[in-house]
């Protein structure tokens, strides 16, 4: 799977997951389709997606032994980095430390990680 097919992977898993996950109506932007997402969020879910994808490959894929919240925590830091690297001086919540994100994005987060075992499974 190329980078591109991988960040719409991430993209798609997140959306489902919001829908899943978020109590009541989501905001516009946490659901907005892929042809109107944001380049830097394109760039920024193409490398979560790779960084999560090499860390299942490194690991001999004995990452389905992990926790939902160790998997949802993994991809909640490199989220953070990402938002670091885009952003100059980020928004709080965007770089908030995965114990003060709220429930339905740590479940979120848990079903990118999960969405991206079962692609390469």
């Amino acid at each position: 799977m190329t980078q591109t097919e991988g960040a719409r992977l991430f993209r798609k898993a997140w959306i489902e997951g919001v829908h899943h996950h978020f109590p009541g109506e989501p905001k516009a932007g946490y659901v907005t389709p892929w042809d109107r997402t944001p380049q830097w969020e394109r760039e920024a879910a193409g490398a979560v997606y790779t960084q999560v994808r090499q860390f299942i490959e490194i690991s001999d894929a004995t990452t389905s032994r992990l926790s939902r919240e160790q998997k949802s925590r993994f991809v909640a830091i490199c989220w953070t980095a990402q938002m670091f690297k885009h952003f100059e001086d980020p928004k709080p919540a965007y770089v908030a430390d995965w114990a003060d994100l709220p429930s339905w994005q740590q479940e979120t987060d848990a079903d990118i990680f999960e969405a991206v075992e079962k692609s390469l499974g």
